[in-house]
């Protein structure tokens, strides 16, 4: 019957008779969010005493918030932490830079999806001119595709110039290779397309309607935005992301992402990828993840490298963010200091030499986004599974 109902809806305002704002109210936050008890939205507080502590099984996890219908129904924090704590996001930023793709096609400054990356960025023109947008976004460019997935390139001076150095190795659009430089030249399509850089465009187009100022957009030491990483804020603001795509791009009647291209983004490129920290079978499509699509309902996530996630349950107007434990740096621009001088070749030698000099009191100087030990996630990664379960079960009876 719900299956039924929502076709009727979708129908409707396919057909233009009705809007979605006209069949209800939309709740959207303005400086705070407004919050309502579980019991007030037909939701068990066991239920979400359920999430929440599968996630705090995690001695990683900073901050739970749950938002349903647009308001604030529960939040965690751990000790020492609280709701204007920043987390860092991680990879959750390919998210939130993606979008910028669809705000620019819908405003006539890039064509289409299926636009070359070429026409945009002269150096493209060479044996990676086949490469489209499209292909960039769902991790299928084909460009050289390392064990390290190029997370290398965080801990360059430049790191645009790592990735326009990146050679293509396969053919595009055929296999699913979870590549950091797809994100990080979206950078440079946006700045040809627009004449601005990513986090200005982030900042004037999405964050700031949606009620987010409050937060660092990271850059490299050579001004380069960081858009396959690195956005700072609290997890309340994460959430308003959330609720934006959950609302298909609008706030407040503001259409602020088209809506086809949120349909686009909520519906599966690829329906499986290889296992990344969990053995659950999950999507991929422009940027975001899958944790749930089946006769149940839909899940979808941003997700950071340490265990940083946004979820959005979009048909039951459910948001869970989780983010790690994180110690922010001042600025907003890398300045590696000592550190500039490594030179090694995997993530996890840097993470060992970097600890062991915090530890001694050596990286005073070094400015850039930085997850410790203590924000590295494990036990949310082995109840992964269970967790997305629970969240699905919120909207269950």
């Amino acid at each position: 019957m719900q299956n039924r109902k929502k076709y009727c809806f979708m129908t409707l305002i396919s057909l233009g008779l009705i809007s979605p704002i006209s069949v209800e109210s939309k709740v959207f936050p303005g400086d705070e969010w407004t919050t309502k008890t579980p019991s007030e939205l037909n939701i068990h507080q066991d239920k979400i005493d359920h999430l929440f502590d599968l996630s705090f099984d995690d001695d990683a996890t900073q901050a739970v918030v749950l938002i349903k219908d647009g308001y604030l129904i529960g939040e965690r924090y751990a000790e020492g932490f609280d709701k204007n704590s920043f987390g860092t996001s991680w990879s959750m930023a390919k998210s939130f830079y993606s979008s910028l793709i669809g705000i620019s096609i819908e405003r006539g400054e890039i064509n289409s999806l299926d636009d070359k990356v070429s026409d945009y960025l002269e150096y493209f023109n060479d044996d990676r001119t086949e490469i489209t947008i499209r292909d960039l976004l769902n991790m299928a460019s084909g460009l050289q595709f390392p064990e390290h997935e190029h997370e290398l390139m965080f801990f360059e001076q430049d790191h645009l110039a790592y990735a326009k150095n990146i050679g293509v190795e396969k053919e595009p659009n055929t296999l699913f290779e979870y590549n950091n430089v797809n994100s990080m030249l979206l950078g440079d399509i946006l700045l040809e397309a627009t004449g601005k850089k990513a986090d200005e465009l982030l900042n004037e187009r999405v964050l700031q309607p949606i009620g987010a100022d409050n937060l660092t957009l990271w850059r490299d030491s050579a001004d380069n935005v960081l858009t396959y990483c690195c956005i700072d804020m609290s997890a309340r603001d994460y959430s308003r992301f959330g609720l934006l795509f959950s609302r298909n791009g609008q706030w407040n009647q503001h259409q602020i992402i088209a809506s086809d291209y949120v349909d686009e983004t909520f519906t599966p490129y690829w329906n499986f990828t290889p296992k990344r920290f969990t053995d659950l079978d999950r999507g991929y499509s422009l940027h975001w993840w899958f944790s749930k699509n089946d006769e149940e309902g839909q899940i979808f996530n941003a997700s950071g490298k340490f265990g940083q996630y946004i979820f959005v349950d979009r048909e039951n107007d459910v948001i869970f963010t989780r983010i790690t434990k994180y110690y922010p740096m001042p600025g907003s621009q890398q300045d590696w200091g000592i550190l500039g001088r490594f030179d090694g070749n995997d993530v996890e030698s840097f993470l060992i030499i970097s600890r062991f000099l915090e530890k001694i009191g050596l990286l005073d100087d070094v400015k850039t986004p930085n997850t410790t030990a203590d924000g590295e996630s494990k036990e949310f990664y082995e109840n992964y599974n269970e967790i997305i379960d629970a969240m699905a079960d919120l909207s269950r009876d």
